[in-house]
Protein backbone atom coordinates (compact mmCIF):
# COMPACT_ATOMS: atom_id res chain seq x y z
CA UNK A 1 0.00 0.00 0.00
CA UNK A 2 1.47 3.22 -1.05
CA UNK A 3 0.74 5.33 1.86
CA UNK A 4 2.28 8.20 1.19
CA UNK A 5 0.40 8.68 -2.25
CA UNK A 6 -2.42 8.06 0.20
CA UNK A 7 -2.19 10.75 1.95
CA UNK A 8 -1.89 13.23 -0.62
CA UNK A 9 -5.05 12.03 -2.51
CA UNK A 10 -6.67 12.26 0.95
CA UNK A 11 -5.71 15.89 1.10
CA UNK A 12 -6.59 16.74 -2.57
CA UNK A 13 -10.29 15.34 -1.24
CA UNK A 14 -10.10 18.15 1.32
CA UNK A 15 -9.20 20.80 -0.83
CA UNK A 16 -12.07 19.41 -3.21
CA UNK A 17 -14.35 19.96 -0.23
CA UNK A 18 -14.98 16.17 0.17
CA UNK A 19 -15.57 13.69 2.39
CA UNK A 20 -15.35 10.66 0.41
CA UNK A 21 -14.91 9.85 -2.84
CA UNK A 22 -14.60 5.54 -4.75
CA UNK A 23 -11.53 5.28 -6.99
CA UNK A 24 -11.72 1.87 -9.94
CA UNK A 25 -9.66 3.17 -12.80
CA UNK A 26 -7.04 -0.22 -12.64
CA UNK A 27 -4.09 2.30 -13.48
CA UNK A 28 -5.52 4.88 -10.18
CA UNK A 29 -5.70 1.35 -7.98
CA UNK A 30 -2.36 0.21 -9.19
CA UNK A 31 -1.20 3.84 -8.41
CA UNK A 32 -2.40 3.41 -4.31
CA UNK A 33 -2.15 -0.21 -3.81
CA UNK A 34 1.06 -1.09 -6.15
CA UNK A 35 -1.10 -4.22 -7.45
CA UNK A 36 -3.27 -4.13 -11.23
CA UNK A 37 -6.55 -5.38 -10.94
CA UNK A 38 -8.62 -5.55 -14.20
CA UNK A 39 -12.29 -5.86 -13.07
CA UNK A 40 -14.20 -6.89 -16.19
CA UNK A 41 -17.79 -6.74 -15.82
CA UNK A 42 -17.66 -6.94 -11.48
CA UNK A 43 -17.59 -4.14 -9.05
CA UNK A 44 -14.35 -3.50 -8.05
CA UNK A 45 -13.42 -0.12 -6.24
CA UNK A 46 -11.33 1.76 -3.35
CA UNK A 47 -13.50 3.61 -0.51
CA UNK A 48 -11.15 6.54 0.45
CA UNK A 49 -12.37 9.54 2.71
CA UNK A 50 -10.05 12.53 4.14
CA UNK A 51 -8.78 11.21 7.09
CA UNK A 52 -7.11 9.22 4.30
CA UNK A 53 -8.59 5.84 5.69
CA UNK A 54 -8.85 3.62 2.47
CA UNK A 55 -10.45 0.59 1.76
CA UNK A 56 -10.60 -2.28 -1.00
CA UNK A 57 -14.31 -4.03 -2.03
CA UNK A 58 -13.63 -6.80 -4.33
CA UNK A 59 -14.83 -10.00 -5.70
CA UNK A 60 -13.19 -13.24 -3.63
CA UNK A 61 -12.59 -14.57 -7.50
CA UNK A 62 -9.55 -11.84 -7.70
CA UNK A 63 -8.28 -13.57 -4.59
CA UNK A 64 -6.62 -10.49 -3.20
CA UNK A 65 -6.61 -11.40 0.26
CA UNK A 66 -3.22 -11.49 1.39
CA UNK A 67 -1.44 -9.90 -1.43
CA UNK A 68 -2.93 -6.51 -0.78
CA UNK A 69 -1.75 -4.18 2.30
CA UNK A 70 -4.89 -2.31 2.30
CA UNK A 71 -8.06 -3.32 4.41
CA UNK A 72 -10.12 -5.91 2.16
CA UNK A 73 -14.13 -6.19 1.58
CA UNK A 74 -14.26 -8.90 -0.03
CA UNK A 75 -18.12 -10.24 -1.68
CA UNK A 76 -19.15 -13.36 -3.95
CA UNK A 77 -21.29 -13.64 -7.41
CA UNK A 78 -24.18 -14.59 -4.55
CA UNK A 79 -24.47 -10.72 -2.65
CA UNK A 80 -25.06 -7.79 -4.47
CA UNK A 81 -21.80 -6.08 -4.58
CA UNK A 82 -23.28 -2.31 -4.47
CA UNK A 83 -25.12 -3.22 -1.51
CA UNK A 84 -21.88 -4.52 0.40
CA UNK A 85 -20.22 -1.33 -0.87
CA UNK A 86 -23.18 1.03 0.19
CA UNK A 87 -23.17 0.02 3.88
CA UNK A 88 -20.11 1.93 4.39
CA UNK A 89 -20.72 5.19 2.94
CA UNK A 90 -21.35 8.13 4.48
CA UNK A 91 -24.27 10.28 4.06
CA UNK A 92 -23.61 13.44 1.71
CA UNK A 93 -21.69 14.04 -1.39
CA UNK A 94 -19.25 11.36 -2.46
CA UNK A 95 -16.92 11.47 -5.69
CA UNK A 96 -17.37 8.65 -8.35
CA UNK A 97 -14.69 8.09 -10.63
CA UNK A 98 -15.07 8.84 -13.92
CA UNK A 99 -14.56 5.98 -14.66
CA UNK A 100 -16.98 3.87 -12.83
CA UNK A 101 -19.77 2.21 -14.85
CA UNK A 102 -22.97 3.45 -14.60
CA UNK A 103 -24.23 0.56 -13.91
CA UNK A 104 -23.08 0.63 -10.66
CA UNK A 105 -23.62 3.91 -10.00
CA UNK A 106 -27.42 4.47 -10.50
CA UNK A 107 -28.03 1.22 -8.37
CA UNK A 108 -25.54 2.93 -5.54
CA UNK A 109 -27.82 6.34 -6.11
CA UNK A 110 -31.22 3.91 -5.66
CA UNK A 111 -29.55 2.29 -2.45
CA UNK A 112 -28.63 5.43 -0.65
CA UNK A 113 -31.39 8.48 -1.24
CA UNK A 114 -29.16 10.45 1.36
CA UNK A 115 -25.79 10.08 -1.39
CA UNK A 116 -24.92 13.26 -4.13
CA UNK A 117 -22.43 11.77 -6.54
CA UNK A 118 -20.02 14.35 -8.03
CA UNK A 119 -16.77 13.14 -9.98
CA UNK A 120 -14.36 12.59 -7.62
CA UNK A 121 -11.58 11.62 -10.24
CA UNK A 122 -9.53 15.08 -9.71
CA UNK A 123 -7.78 13.88 -6.40
CA UNK A 124 -5.76 11.23 -7.83
CA UNK A 125 -5.63 12.29 -11.57
CA UNK A 126 -3.64 15.79 -9.72
CA UNK A 127 -2.13 13.44 -7.72
CA UNK A 128 -0.56 11.18 -10.10
CA UNK A 129 0.25 14.58 -12.37
CA UNK A 130 3.48 14.69 -10.49
CA UNK A 131 5.87 11.65 -10.65
CA UNK A 132 8.03 11.02 -7.75
CA UNK A 133 11.82 10.18 -8.01
CA UNK A 134 10.92 6.44 -8.35
CA UNK A 135 8.56 7.26 -11.30
CA UNK A 136 10.96 9.84 -13.05
CA UNK A 137 13.36 7.03 -12.87
CA UNK A 138 10.64 4.47 -14.20
CA UNK A 139 9.90 6.73 -17.25
CA UNK A 140 13.29 7.28 -17.61
CA UNK A 141 14.15 3.68 -18.34
CA UNK A 142 10.68 2.84 -20.56
CA UNK A 143 11.47 5.95 -23.15
CA UNK A 144 15.31 5.17 -22.87
CA UNK A 145 13.93 1.38 -24.12
CA UNK A 146 11.98 2.80 -26.81
CA UNK A 147 14.36 4.82 -28.11
CA UNK A 148 16.28 2.01 -28.71
CA UNK A 149 13.84 -0.42 -29.81
CA UNK A 150 12.53 2.40 -32.44
CA UNK A 151 16.38 2.66 -33.72
CA UNK A 152 16.60 -0.64 -34.49
CA UNK A 153 13.20 -1.26 -35.93
CA UNK A 154 14.28 2.03 -38.78
CA UNK A 155 17.16 0.11 -39.51
CA UNK A 156 14.86 -2.54 -40.38
CA UNK A 157 12.96 -0.97 -42.83
CA UNK A 158 12.89 -3.13 -46.19
CA UNK A 159 11.59 -2.23 -49.99
CA UNK A 160 7.94 -4.02 -50.46
CA UNK A 161 7.07 -4.16 -46.57
CA UNK A 162 4.17 -3.36 -45.01
CA UNK A 163 2.98 -1.13 -42.08
CA UNK A 164 1.76 -3.69 -39.79
CA UNK A 165 5.06 -5.88 -40.96
CA UNK A 166 6.80 -3.05 -39.23
CA UNK A 167 4.72 -2.51 -36.43
CA UNK A 168 5.58 -6.02 -35.52
CA UNK A 169 9.11 -5.53 -35.97
CA UNK A 170 8.97 -2.68 -33.18
CA UNK A 171 6.99 -4.99 -31.05
CA UNK A 172 9.71 -7.79 -31.28
CA UNK A 173 12.46 -5.53 -30.71
CA UNK A 174 10.50 -4.05 -27.99
CA UNK A 175 10.06 -7.29 -26.24
CA UNK A 176 13.72 -7.88 -26.89
CA UNK A 177 14.15 -4.89 -24.09
CA UNK A 178 12.65 -6.51 -22.07
CA UNK A 179 8.84 -4.30 -22.14
CA UNK A 180 5.92 -5.75 -21.07
CA UNK A 181 4.25 -5.17 -23.87
CA UNK A 182 3.17 -1.57 -25.95
CA UNK A 183 1.52 1.17 -24.26
CA UNK A 184 -0.60 1.22 -27.18
CA UNK A 185 -0.91 -0.11 -30.80
CA UNK A 186 2.14 1.01 -32.74
CA UNK A 187 0.93 3.51 -35.29
CA UNK A 188 2.83 2.90 -38.80
CA UNK A 189 1.60 5.39 -41.64
CA UNK A 190 3.42 5.04 -45.03
CA UNK A 191 3.22 7.99 -47.62
CA UNK A 192 -0.47 10.10 -48.11
CA UNK A 193 -1.30 7.98 -44.72
CA UNK A 194 1.10 9.57 -42.42
CA UNK A 195 -1.66 12.67 -43.62
CA UNK A 196 -4.05 11.00 -41.49
CA UNK A 197 -2.50 11.43 -37.64
CA UNK A 198 -4.67 8.23 -36.20
CA UNK A 199 -4.15 5.82 -39.35
CA UNK A 200 -5.05 2.49 -38.48
CA UNK A 201 -1.68 0.48 -39.42
CA UNK A 202 -2.56 -1.36 -42.36
CA UNK A 203 -1.13 -3.51 -45.39
CA UNK A 204 0.01 -0.60 -46.92
CA UNK A 205 3.27 -1.27 -48.58
CA UNK A 206 6.29 0.93 -48.59
CA UNK A 207 7.18 2.97 -51.96
CA UNK A 208 10.20 5.12 -52.56
CA UNK A 209 9.70 8.70 -51.78
CA UNK A 210 7.29 8.06 -49.02
CA UNK A 211 7.45 9.71 -45.43
CA UNK A 212 6.95 7.15 -42.69
CA UNK A 213 5.95 8.13 -39.53
CA UNK A 214 6.62 5.39 -36.61
CA UNK A 215 4.36 6.45 -33.25
CA UNK A 216 5.73 3.90 -30.83
CA UNK A 217 5.64 3.57 -26.86
CA UNK A 218 6.14 0.26 -24.89
CA UNK A 219 5.47 -0.10 -20.79
CA UNK A 220 8.17 -0.43 -18.89
CA UNK A 221 7.53 -1.90 -15.54
CA UNK A 222 4.20 -0.64 -15.85
CA UNK A 223 5.11 2.90 -17.16
CA UNK A 224 4.78 3.95 -20.79
CA UNK A 225 6.63 5.64 -23.19
CA UNK A 226 5.62 7.27 -26.28
CA UNK A 227 7.64 8.69 -28.90
CA UNK A 228 7.05 9.66 -32.85
CA UNK A 229 10.27 9.60 -35.32
CA UNK A 230 9.42 10.52 -39.40
CA UNK A 231 11.82 9.16 -41.92
CA UNK A 232 11.93 8.94 -45.48
CA UNK A 233 12.57 6.42 -48.08
CA UNK A 234 14.90 7.49 -50.62
CA UNK A 235 15.38 10.94 -51.23
CA UNK A 236 13.30 12.93 -49.80
CA UNK A 237 12.07 16.39 -52.28
CA UNK A 238 12.45 19.73 -51.44
CA UNK A 239 9.30 20.46 -49.46
CA UNK A 240 9.39 16.96 -47.67
CA UNK A 241 12.61 18.52 -46.19
CA UNK A 242 11.10 21.86 -45.89
CA UNK A 243 8.12 20.61 -43.46
CA UNK A 244 10.29 18.01 -41.82
CA UNK A 245 12.89 21.00 -40.59
CA UNK A 246 9.64 22.85 -39.48
CA UNK A 247 7.91 20.35 -37.69
CA UNK A 248 11.53 19.76 -35.73
CA UNK A 249 12.17 23.66 -34.93
CA UNK A 250 8.20 23.60 -33.36
CA UNK A 251 9.27 20.53 -31.42
CA UNK A 252 12.48 22.24 -30.17
CA UNK A 253 10.60 25.22 -29.19
CA UNK A 254 7.97 23.42 -27.83
CA UNK A 255 10.26 21.98 -25.38
CA UNK A 256 12.38 24.68 -25.30
CA UNK A 257 9.46 26.61 -23.71
CA UNK A 258 8.79 24.17 -20.60
CA UNK A 259 9.44 25.61 -17.43
CA UNK A 260 7.80 26.12 -14.08
CA UNK A 261 4.50 28.53 -13.94
CA UNK A 262 4.76 28.38 -18.05
CA UNK A 263 0.98 27.42 -18.79
CA UNK A 264 0.44 24.56 -20.94
CA UNK A 265 -1.39 26.73 -23.73
CA UNK A 266 1.80 28.47 -23.62
CA UNK A 267 3.95 25.73 -24.47
CA UNK A 268 1.66 24.60 -27.33
CA UNK A 269 1.85 28.67 -28.62
CA UNK A 270 5.56 28.36 -28.69
CA UNK A 271 5.07 25.10 -31.22
CA UNK A 272 2.33 26.18 -33.31
CA UNK A 273 3.67 29.32 -33.91
CA UNK A 274 6.44 28.20 -35.53
CA UNK A 275 4.28 26.08 -38.05
CA UNK A 276 2.05 29.13 -38.63
CA UNK A 277 4.37 31.49 -39.43
CA UNK A 278 5.60 29.24 -42.34
CA UNK A 279 1.91 29.05 -43.81
CA UNK A 280 1.11 25.74 -42.35
CA UNK A 281 -0.98 26.18 -39.82
CA UNK A 282 -3.81 24.77 -40.73
CA UNK A 283 -1.73 21.75 -41.62
CA UNK A 284 -1.13 21.38 -37.24
CA UNK A 285 -4.97 19.71 -36.71
CA UNK A 286 -4.27 18.39 -33.24
CA UNK A 287 -2.97 19.72 -29.51
CA UNK A 288 0.73 19.65 -29.15
CA UNK A 289 0.89 17.20 -25.97
CA UNK A 290 -0.65 14.97 -23.39
CA UNK A 291 0.84 13.55 -20.25
CA UNK A 292 1.72 10.51 -19.45
CA UNK A 293 2.60 7.87 -16.80
CA UNK A 294 0.86 4.89 -15.80
CA UNK A 295 -1.49 5.72 -18.97
CA UNK A 296 -0.33 6.64 -22.04
CA UNK A 297 -2.96 9.70 -21.79
CA UNK A 298 -2.71 11.33 -18.46
CA UNK A 299 -3.41 14.83 -17.99
CA UNK A 300 -2.63 17.78 -18.66
CA UNK A 301 -3.00 18.58 -22.42
CA UNK A 302 -0.63 20.61 -23.50
CA UNK A 303 -3.38 22.75 -26.34
CA UNK A 304 -4.51 25.83 -26.82
CA UNK A 305 -7.30 26.18 -23.87
CA UNK A 306 -5.22 23.98 -21.00
CA UNK A 307 -4.63 27.07 -18.36
CA UNK A 308 -2.74 24.25 -16.26
CA UNK A 309 0.79 25.50 -15.38
CA UNK A 310 3.95 23.50 -15.41
CA UNK A 311 5.42 22.17 -12.58
CA UNK A 312 8.45 19.78 -11.59
CA UNK A 313 7.22 16.60 -11.69
CA UNK A 314 4.89 16.34 -15.07
CA UNK A 315 5.84 14.55 -17.79
CA UNK A 316 3.73 15.15 -21.18
CA UNK A 317 4.43 15.45 -24.68
CA UNK A 318 5.47 17.72 -27.25
CA UNK A 319 4.21 16.63 -30.75
CA UNK A 320 3.56 18.50 -33.66
CA UNK A 321 2.87 17.32 -36.84
CA UNK A 322 1.77 18.79 -40.19
CA UNK A 323 -0.54 16.89 -42.39
CA UNK A 324 -0.79 17.80 -46.05
CA UNK A 325 -3.69 15.65 -47.07
CA UNK A 326 -3.37 13.31 -49.83
CA UNK A 327 -0.02 13.56 -49.99
CA UNK A 328 2.46 13.06 -46.82
CA UNK A 329 2.62 13.78 -43.06
CA UNK A 330 5.18 14.40 -40.63
CA UNK A 331 5.56 14.17 -36.78
CA UNK A 332 8.33 14.39 -34.40
CA UNK A 333 7.50 13.32 -30.59
CA UNK A 334 9.46 13.48 -27.36
CA UNK A 335 8.74 13.28 -23.84
CA UNK A 336 9.62 16.24 -20.97
CA UNK A 337 10.12 15.95 -17.72
CA UNK A 338 9.62 19.33 -15.78
CA UNK A 339 12.50 20.40 -13.59
CA UNK A 340 12.96 23.10 -11.47
CA UNK A 341 14.35 25.62 -14.19
CA UNK A 342 13.21 23.61 -17.19
CA UNK A 343 12.83 20.75 -18.25
CA UNK A 344 14.72 16.89 -19.07
CA UNK A 345 14.10 15.52 -22.56
CA UNK A 346 13.63 11.81 -21.70
CA UNK A 347 14.16 10.87 -25.95
CA UNK A 348 17.38 10.53 -27.21
CA UNK A 349 16.53 8.80 -30.15
CA UNK A 350 17.78 10.94 -33.33
CA UNK A 351 15.92 13.83 -34.69
CA UNK A 352 18.08 14.33 -37.76
CA UNK A 353 16.37 13.98 -41.43
CA UNK A 354 16.96 10.35 -41.76
CA UNK A 355 16.87 9.18 -45.67
CA UNK A 356 16.65 5.36 -46.35
CA UNK A 357 18.26 3.90 -49.43
CA UNK A 358 16.28 0.74 -50.29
Amino acid sequence: MEKERIARVAARLKEMGLHQTLISAPASMFYLTGKWIFPGERMVAIYLNDSGEATLFANRLFALSGTVEMPLVEYDDTEDCVAVLAKYLSPGKIGIDKDWPSRFTIRLMQARADLTPVIGSPCIDQTRLYKDEKELTLMRESSRKNDESIVRAIRRIRAGMTEKQLADIYLEESASQGSSGPSFEPLICFGANCAEPHHITDNTQLQSGDSVIIDVGLTWQSYCSDMTRTVFVGKASDEQKRVYDLVCAANAAGRAAVRPGVLMKEIDRAARKVIEGAGYGKYFIHRTGHGIGLEVHEFPDVSTSSETPAKPGMIFSVEPGIYLPGRFGVRVEDLVAVTEDGCETLNHAPRELTEIEL
